[in-house]
């Protein structure tokens, strides 16, 4: 999405432009709430850039608002907090065709309370490495704010937030609790893995599909430049 948008909005200014990301989601999870920054000359109309943007963009990426942002917002480094949602249906039929692309199939009915049991035991501050795909010089300490999981019929929904997410790390915890919520793995194991000191081969990685980032959070302009410094300091 990223790469599609800069080369569109460059395309559509005529000048080169770099766009920085709340996050860089996996290939294949949906963004419904993405933020973006781009530094542009205060001579462009943003309301006309939206319609031209709508007009040139494929059909699966949209701009639905612009707006002018102090210099010390930043994208990625200012957001106090992502939200993320992961769907899931154990209906026994399979997934409705129209919601397909968005929403995992499972095939073996999932017990939400005790996926829930499983997920409060993961809030808080750890090292997720044992989440989380290893990148060169990152961290991969988090604070996991929210991980709650709803059934509406044969819908189940996973609400996910945290300050940050290290790669894949939403798909691992999501496949760890499926795992729980089909009886295979106690309510305990998940959590059990965050004494690892690297990413253990007994964890599985959802499907991408299954993932929306649905929202970013970001402070009042005045401690925008704050948070950008906090959140550059490498955690340990």
């Amino acid at each position: 999405m990223c790469g599609v948008l800069e080369d569109t909005v460059s395309l559509v200014l005529r000048e080169d432009v770099r766009l920085t990301v709340a996050g860089r989601t996996d290939a294949g999870v949906h963004a419904s709430g993405q933020v973006a920054h781009v530094d542009l000359p205060s001579t462009v109309d943003t309301e006309r850039l939206a319609h031209r943007l709508a007009r040139a963009l494929p059909a699966d990426v949209r701009v639905t608002a612009i707006r002018p942002v102090p210099l010390e917002f930043d994208a990625r480094f200012g957001a106090l907090r992502r939200h993320y949602r992961y769907r899931v249906s154990d209906c026994r039929w399979g997934v409705d065709p129209l919601r397909r692309k968005d929403i995992l199939h499972w095939p073996r009915r999932l017990d939400v309370d005790a996926m829930n049991a499983a997920s409060a035991r993961l809030v808080g501050e750890h090292d997720f490495v044992a989440f989380c795909k290893r990148r060169e010089g990152a961290t991969t300490i988090r604070e996991l704010q929210r991980l709650e999981w709803v059934r509406d019929g044969d819908l189940v929904t996973a609400s996910v937030s945290a300050d940050a997410f290290c790669h894949s790390m939403v798909r691992s915890l999501v496949g760890a609790l499926l795992a729980v919520g089909e009886g295979r793995k106690p309510a305990g194991w998940p959590a059990s893995m965050l004494s690892a000191t690297e990413r253990p081969s007994v964890i599985a990685v959802a499907p991408a599909h299954g993932l929306t980032l649905v929202g970013v959070d970001y402070p009042a302009d005045d401690e925008l430049a704050a948070r950008a410094e906090t959140t550059r300091a490498v955690r340990s």
